[in-house]
């Protein structure tokens, strides 16, 4: 597949996205060619660990391909978009459970797909360019790929700020807030990957390892803790509406342009998590809730006209006041009953 390649190298499974013009946005058969070489290495016991990283300076990836989402989508063909996300999510679930190490490189753009991909594992490396970001409320969807585990696990309310804005993190942000572990100047990647194939030891990355330059998440900490720790969306709104700091005025401009049915549901899903099993499987059957019916009575079909067909960036979201009934949140997040995500291909 020209969009990705995927090898052994020494003691290391290997996978690089090459499809750099589109930013590596991932595609179906890109998830699925990762998904079975993730089950083979898992029983190999001549492949110590897998690292994964993305040609091209832009991106390791940018999120997932939604243009054939959107075209399916709008023909009433529902069931594309479900099967992408159910064995998308199914492949999360994987990254985040795999019995070996999982090294990922993540310069510039990581958002959406490219979180699932790139920040379940277990030594997530970032840089200077880095950019990561779970940005799908702007698009009439919510933080998913299992991107609610990781916002309900950071600290404080720092998930309700960044799965509600789409805020784009450092390296120091990413470190900060869960979503990687080491930085290390991108300089040194190509070495450390040589000795990763070679040595098949993980431990080297922490040895590497060095203090990212200082982010802005840290010193907003307060003022996120402030606003964002209501129970819904419309506790979050009042407070910042009631806040005459700088920091609110730019955030209710961000969210005012951002859906607000995928907000209320983003919030709900936080705080289902913190409450309940915090585990990777219950955030993504939560999760497909959502995307199993955001195309059919959610805003994801007007969000991708919006952003990408017509790019007018007017979308006309539902409740367009911010007030989002609970009873519409409780609709999109209602079990699926037979269509529930189910993961026992991840035993096979």
């Amino acid at each position: 597949m020209s969009d990705i390649d995927i090898r052994v190298t020494g003691r290391a499974g290997r996978i690089t996205l090459t499809r750099s013009k589109a930013l590596n946005a991932l595609s179906y058969d890109m998830c699925m060619a990762v998904d079975a070489a993730l089950k083979a290495w898992a029983k190999d016991d001549a492949i110590d660990l897998v690292v994964m990283d993305a040609e091209g300076e832009k991106a390791f990836c940018a999120g997932g391909d939604i243009a054939e989402l959107y075209q399916t989508g709008m023909s009433g063909d529902y069931d594309y978009g479900r099967r992408f996300w159910r064995d998308e999510y199914r492949m999360n679930a994987r990254i985040f459970e795999y019995p070996k190490p999982v090294v990922s490189f993540l310069q510039g753009f990581v958002m959406g797909g490219g979180v699932g991909l790139g920040c379940h594992g277990t030594h997530r490396i970032v840089g200077d360019s880095t950019k990561i970001a779970m940005p799908e409320v702007g698009i009439g969807l919510i933080p998913d790929v299992g991107g609610t585990l990781m916002l309900a696990l950071a600290p404080g309310r720092l998930g309700e700020y960044l799965g509600l804005t789409g805020a784009r993190m450092t390296a120091a942000d990413a470190i900060y807030a869960g979503f990687a572990d080491h930085y290390i100047p991108e300089t040194r990647w190509p070495d450390l990957i040589s000795e990763l194939e070679q040595t098949g030891r993980a431990d080297l990355l922490a040895e590497a390892a060095e203090t990212a330059p200082a982010g802005t998440l840290a010193p907003m900490y307060d003022d996120i803790g402030r606003n964002f720790g209501g129970e819904t969306l419309t506790d979050i709104l009042t407070a910042l509406d009631h806040d005459d700091s700088s920091f609110a005025d730019a955030t209710l401009k961000t969210l005012r342009r951002n859906a607000p049915l995928s907000m209320a549901a983003t919030v709900e899903l936080l705080h289902r998590l913190r409450l309940g099993n915090m585990g990777i499987r219950k955030a993504l059957e939560l999760e497909y809730r959502f995307t199993h019916r955001a195309m059919e009575k959610g805003d994801f079909l007007e969000g991708i006209r919006a952003q990408i067909i017509d790019k007018d960036r007017q979308p006309k979201w539902q409740y367009t006041d911010g007030a989002v009934p609970a009873t519409a949140v409780s609709q999109m997040l209602m079990p699926l009953a037979t269509q529930t995500l189910q993961f026992e291909e991840e035993n096979t």
